[in-house]
């Protein structure tokens, strides 16, 4: 049964990602859900309003809610040596339509079934529970479930099969240059053989080759490491976390763990985790949207009481019977055959596709360039041998050896292309993001949104939660005033009278979605709800409370469940002797402004009026020391007023005036520890900490001074606290105004904290918003980056978020900007170090074929370097942990250029400095190194040699260099980074290997001491040329300014064509 179970849970889980309407990744398919934020005037509509009226299909400020037609055009636009590869991360554009066709179809196939088998029940008049799932067995490790290999064979999904195979090896093959590399390598072989033998022939050919195979491997090696962490994130974004009840007990369990017969509680913004039927609900309302297509709220009772896997909890709470897991429910067959695809498109990744498709056009033009320039001088007799000879005289080179000539000088050319498109560099926008993303997991961050992670770096403000976040959500009674008497300890039940006591403990046994059972030891009792409800159960417990006992007494009527605008709960329960009581508890103001008498000590019903400032001063004295304060209250209710007939009673709304009140408690919630200095870290960070919270204004004051949000009670103006009713009431034009001026909003609804997001982001800022309960889900889903809470945060809100914050920490929160600042920073780190070294190795060839009909780096060489630069590069700098640095800065803004003028300085002085050195070596080598006494292709092959050698070192030692490009000390944390050694280690070793040992292969030879001396001298002089750099000021205004959209001027004729060419297609 488990393994069939399990493997069943694993296809019905995927769409916690993709399916949920309300869940941002599922932007794409249902974008009918968001229409009026996307279609009208909305922030939603702005978020893309930049990028339509620039024309730049590069310049995407934000890809979350993007359009498909957006996506596809900055595609169409890039210039792409390798698609499959490139492009492996971000969205399958065709895919996801497909799914949408098949996901409609499967749909409409389950509702028809559904409704066939209801109508077969019907005529038969009895309810059959689902059939269990069959075991499957395994036989042997395949890695790979019976079912799940079903599903692939049935849907011919080669997607999912290459997964299991060598899909990274056969990508790395798909790039268009190193396929002509390896038709030139056998051309190259062939003549080789045919004009020197077999035994001197194939070193040509056969380096090319080698070369490009190892490129090919160490490539899809990398590719697929990247691969198994985002699996493995996957596998963690799926494994939602449920609450079942097993023998009495309430305890939580992996949805992959859900068995039939297992009972589940239902609330508000759970997900249903399987098919089952309600056997007890208040109010329970489901969103069947996931499965219909349609955005209906279903009310469920005992005469609708099938669930289906995979809705969500709109309203009220109840209980489930489990009848089918897996592939046995709807929601199991829908996923089963659709494969999921995760992929989605950064910012950052689409602004790195503009560079690299403007340097690979530059790169290309040079190539073209130097591939003219070789073969003019090839063929007008100016290109020598390295003994002086001319390699072509027309009428006496024979034709193998002229087509020989013209492959290598093709290869060097394709080559060139090779090293200056940097196809690695949107790659490694994945690599340091699939780096982040694993980090951030031990950090207790989960990301469900690529985007999310470099996003946050840009973060100019969070709009944080309270309870749970900034505090530590453990709370307890520590007050309680019942009638005017300040109950002292607040669970003193003999200072209580048995009417009042009796009051209190039926109403919290009744009007809660808690519980209270044994505890494990047996010793006590635990219980279950949320914070706030446990803290009063456990109260209610110490005055005496029996809780089943209590609940047994009485049979509930109808509940309000607890709102979040009305800030109350309520219910009404009908006595053994048939009298009726209707409980509410909530906010302490507003359950009191309801009340119009409490019961005094001694059990006597007095008029309130006279004594509501009392209990208005008690409310503001507990909210000051930053208590939460809870009003519970009731009233009795003629039973014939009650509706009789079951239709009514549904939606008999309970009476909410003339009030008792019993007691108001108040709750104490510690602040986290170290959540002040984490604020702290956030203020100099240049990110605005503002706290919205449904709590009493006194009270989040408090908590806001405690935890450093407030520094002073001088910074409490009007603006800068205020209440969620007032923010609203402001017109749009003066929220914006105030918006910027808030740092505490307190008895906010859901509503005035998206009010509050969507006036932020109207005025420029990058929002980032933490939230737990269904209704924040609009807010998370409009914020810049949405967090959610991992152990309070309803699943609703979970699959609107971007990040979820696994330990509920704000600590966590503070993390996640330093990762994502992080991102960036590696990122820069990365472009710095290979546009030094494209510039270099362009510069140095071109330079030098012109003037020599020469190039002092080959094919072989440069493909080492490019391997070098690009997968070993960004695997080096891309994996860079964050620093304490990078909370000194101010948030990275989303225009600014990813090219910094300090970047631009360092790779100008690096990339110049090794240009001159080689350039002079190139030309007076021999005469500097002191071998024109030697024979003439020695000669040649040595100062070749050096050049290389000095190159590569060059590149290493500045990979240090880029570590820091900002600071003066690049050395600092070096050792923390294990994995940058071992890729300098290694690189450097097989650098000596090449040059000492392979020879043959990359047409080099063996150097002496003092020629690696000074190699390592010429390279090693870039550190202190680095610390000079830096002490250089550099203009504040950036340099890509004073240039107007270049890469829109390259790319427009590509983007242009390639839109014919599709819409000809079709």
């Amino acid at each position: 049964m488990a393994s069939s179970d399990s493997n069943g849970m694993n296809q019905h889980q995927q769409p916690s990602e993709n399916t949920n309407n309300h869940s941002p990744n599922n932007h794409r398919n249902h974008h009918h859900h968001y229409h009026d934020e996307e279609a009208g005037g909305g922030p939603g509509s702005a978020k893309f309003g930049d990028y339509e009226s620039s024309g730049d299909p590069f310049d995407i400020p934000q890809t979350k809610n993007a359009s498909l037609e957006t996506l596809k055009r900055w595609r169409q636009a890039a210039l792409v040596l390798n698609a499959s590869r490139r492009f492996r991360y971000t969205l399958d554009l065709k895919k996801e339509e497909e799914k949408e066709q098949r996901r409609r179809m499967i749909r409409s196939h389950a509702q028809v079934i559904r409704a066939a088998l209801l109508f077969k029940l019907a005529g038969e008049n009895q309810i059959v529970i689902g059939p269990s799932a069959t075991p499957s067995t395994q036989n042997g490790d395949y890695g790979i479930g019976l079912e799940q290999l079903v599903s692939i064979t049935r849907d011919h999904n080669i997607s999912a099969l290459q997964e299991y195979g060598g899909r990274f090896l056969w990508e790395a093959w798909q790039d268009l240059t190193l396929i002509i590399l390896i038709v030139a390598a056998v051309v190259s072989l062939a003549l080789g053989i045919k004009t020197e033998g077999v035994k001197e022939g194939w070193y040509d050919g056969g380096s090319i080759a080698f070369a490009v195979f190892l490129v090919i491997i160490v490539t899809a090696v990398s590719d697929y490491r990247q691969s198994l962490q985002f699996q493995n994130l996957n596998d963690e974004k799926r494994n939602i976390q449920v609450e079942v009840i097993r023998g009495g007990r309430t305890v939580k369990v992996s949805i992959f763990d859900i068995v039939v017969g297992d009972v589940v509680p239902l609330k508000i913004g759970d997900q249903v985790a399987a098919d089952g039927i309600v056997i007890t609900g208040h109010s329970l309302a489901i969103d069947e949207s996931s499965m219909t297509g349609e955005s209906k709220i279903v009310h469920k009772d005992h005469k609708a009481p099938f669930l289906m896997a995979g809705c969500k909890v709109a309203d009220g709470f109840g209980t489930m019977l489990v009848t089918g897991v897996g592939i046995n429910t709807e929601w199991g067959l829908l996923m089963a055959s659709i494969s999921e695809d995760t992929g989605e498109e950064t910012p950052l990744q689409v602004r790195l596709n503009g560079v690299a498709t403007f340097i690979g056009i530059v790169g290309l033009s040079v190539a073209v360039f130097v591939l003219i320039v070789l073969l003019v001088r090839y063929f007008t007799g100016h290109s020598k041998n390295p003994d002086g000879s001319t390699q072509y005289v027309r009428g006496v080179t024979s034709a193998s050896n002229v087509v020989d000539g013209v492959i290598k000088i093709f290869t060097v050319a394709v080559t060139i292309v090779v090293v200056a498109v940097p196809e690695g560099l949107p790659l490694a926008v994945t690599l340091t993001l699939a780096y982040s993303m694993r980090k951030m997991m031990a950090d207790k961050a989960l990301v469900r949104r690529l985007s999310a992670c470099e996003t946050m770096g840009s973060a100019t403000t969070i709009c944080s939660d309270k309870t749970g976040t900034l505090t530590l959500n453990q709370m307890t009674v520590v007050e309680a005033y019942v009638g005017k008497k300040n109950i002292n300890p607040p669970d003193e039940s003999s200072q209580l009278h048995p009417v009042v006591s009796s009051l209190l403990i039926e109403g919290i046994a009744q009007n809660t979605t808690g519980n209270v059972f044994p505890s494990k030891d047996g010793v006590g009792v635990e219980a279950s709800g949320s914070p706030t409800e446990k803290a009063i159960l456990y109260w209610a417990v110490k005055l005496g409370m029996n809780f089943d006992l209590a609940r047994s007494e009485s049979m509930i009527l109808q509940v309000f469940p607890f709102n979040s605008e009305k800030k109350r709960g309520g219910v009404a329960v009908k006595l053994n002797d048939s009298e009726v009581h209707i409980h509410w508890k909530g906010a302490a103001e507003m359950v009191l402004s309801a009340c119009t008498g409490y019961l005094d000590s001694n059990g006597c019903l007095q008029s309130i009026e006279e004594e509501k400032e009392f209990f208005k001063a008690a409310i503001n004295d507990m909210a000051v020391r930053s208590l939460r304060c809870v009003a519970i209250a009731y009233r009795s209710y003629e039973l014939d007023k009650v509706p009789a007939d079951e239709e009514n009673l549904a939606q008999w709304a309970l009476p909410e005036d003339d009030l008792v009140l019993l007691a108001i408690v108040g709750i104490k919630d510690p602040c986290r520890p170290g959540v002040k200095d984490a604020v702290n870290v956030c203020q100099k960070a240049g990110v605005k900490v503002r706290m919205v919270t449904g709590d009493n204004l006194q009270t989040a004051k408090a908590i806001a001074l405690e935890c450093g949000i407030l520094t002073s009670f001088e910074d409490s103006t009007e603006h800068n606290i205020i209440e969620g009713r007032v923010f609203r009431e402001f017109s749009e034009k003066d929220r914006e105004q105030i918006a910027m001026e808030v740092t505490v909003m307190g008895r906010s609804s859901p509503n005035d904290k998206l009010l509050l997001v969507q006036a932020l982001r109207k005025r420029g800022e990058v929002v980032a918003v933490t939230g737990d309960g269904t209704n924040d889900a609009p807010a998370l889903h409009e914020a810049d980056i949405g967090l959610s809470m991992g152990i309070q945060g309803t699943e609703v809100a979970k699959e609107s978020s971007d990040i979820i914050i696994l330990d509920d920490n704000f600590a966590s929160v503070v993390k996640v900007v330093r990762w994502g600042r992080s991102v960036y920073a590696n990122i820069q780190k990365f472009i710095q170090f290979q546009l030094t070294v494209n510039v270099a190795a362009l510069t140095i060839n071109v330079v030098a074929a012109v003037s020599s009909g020469e190039v002092p780096l080959n094919a072989v060489q440069l493909l080492w370097v490019n391997l070098i630069m690009d997968t070993l590069g960004a695997l080096a700098l891309a994996t860079e942990p964050p620093t304490d640095h990078l909370m000194h800065r101010t948030p990275v803004g989303r225009r600014e250029p990813l090219i910094t003028n300090i970047m631009w300085r360092n790779l100008l002085i690096q990339a110049v400095y090794q240009i001159a050195v080689l350039l002079v070596l190139n030309f007076a080598g021999l005469s500097i190194l002191r071998l024109n006494s030697q024979e003439r292709e020695y000669a040649v092959d040595v100062k070749n040699s050096l050049i290389f050698n000095a190159f590569v070192l060059c590149q290493i030692f500045n990979e240090f260099n880029a570590r820091k490009p900002d600071e003066i000390n690049v050395f600092s944390g070096v050792t923390k980074n294990r994995l940058f050694i071992s890729i300098v280690g290694i690189t450097f070793v097989l650098q000596i290997l090449i040059i000492e040992f392979l020879g043959k292969f990359t047409s080099t030879v063996k150097l002496n001491w003092k020629q690696w001396l000074i190699s390592i001298v010429i390279a090693i002089i870039s550190w202190p040329l680095a610390v000079l750099g830096k002490l250089i000021p550099v203009p504040a205004t950036p340099v890509s300014n004073y240039f107007t959209r270049p890469i829109h001027h390259f790319t427009g004729p590509i983007q242009r064509w390639r839109a014919a060419r599709n819409g000809n297609a079709m």
